[in-house]
């Protein structure tokens, strides 16, 4: 359900999103595309036997680590930047979108998926109404699925607000947390960024370590029953 007083932690995008991933800002330079050794959550996953996919939209093809292929970017694929998997065979879990809709259908979703719209569709280079019409499109059938409703978390969030909203680093946020254990209609007046998110998940898969800033950060635990 709704969280009213989520904030991100800096400007531009590539912040939040490392954020999201790895606990810390990396970098504020959405330029940046080199290959990055600090921890991150693929590599608590891959420690504790879990799976775990990036499913991208306009990915050239699975495992591509390269900047850009409009309307893909890389800055809003952040698993794509780190050597736990660009250098190793863990890239090929970097899939095209694609592949999701075939994975739900098999019963193969993995333990932890990051879901990347491309520039289209996910409210930067689109409007709102495509953004909302991709996610009625391509979540809801998750939302939906026996899969999903015996213990799945959904977390849907924007990695910054406009250029002009500066509190908390990042200005204020929409975000929903979806899941058959979520209380319905609750809408959270706790303080949460992209750290709470990420502590949330890692929790919810059984992980006893954590990424940055996850490790001090409260899990967004108000929402569960």
């Amino acid at each position: 359900m709704a969280a009213t007083q989520y904030y991100a932690n800096t400007h531009p995008s590539i912040g939040n999103y490392f954020m999201l991933a790895a606990g810390q800002i990396i970098t504020n330079n959405d330029s940046f595309c080199s290959t990055l050794s600090q921890d991150n959550v693929v590599r608590h996953l891959l420690t504790a036997g879990k799976t775990f996919k990036a499913y991208a939209e306009s990915l050239p093809y699975a495992g591509y680590t390269g900047c850009a292929s409009y309307p893909y970017v890389k800055r809003h694929n952040p698993l794509a930047y780190f050597s736990d998997v660009a250098n190793s065979i863990e890239k090929y879990n970097l899939v095209s979108f694609g592949q999701f809709s075939k994975d739900l259908a098999n019963h193969t979703l993995p333990n932890y998926s990051f879901i990347v719209p491309n520039l289209l569709h996910d409210a930067h280079d689109g409007s709102l109404s495509a953004a909302d019409s991709w996610l009625k499109t391509n979540i809801v059938p998750l939302i939906a699925s026996s899969t999903f409703q015996k213990d799945g978390i959904l977390i849907i969030v924007f990695d910054e607000s406009f250029d002009t909203d500066t509190h908390h680093g990042g200005g204020q946020l929409a975000a929903v947390v979806i899941g058959p254990k979520v209380k319905p209609g609750y809408r959270s007046t706790n303080f949460y960024q992209h750290q709470n998110a990420l502590k949330t998940l890692m929790k919810a898969l059984g992980l006893n370590s954590f990424s940055g800033a996850a490790s001090g950060a409260a899990s967004m635990s108000d929402y569960f029953f």
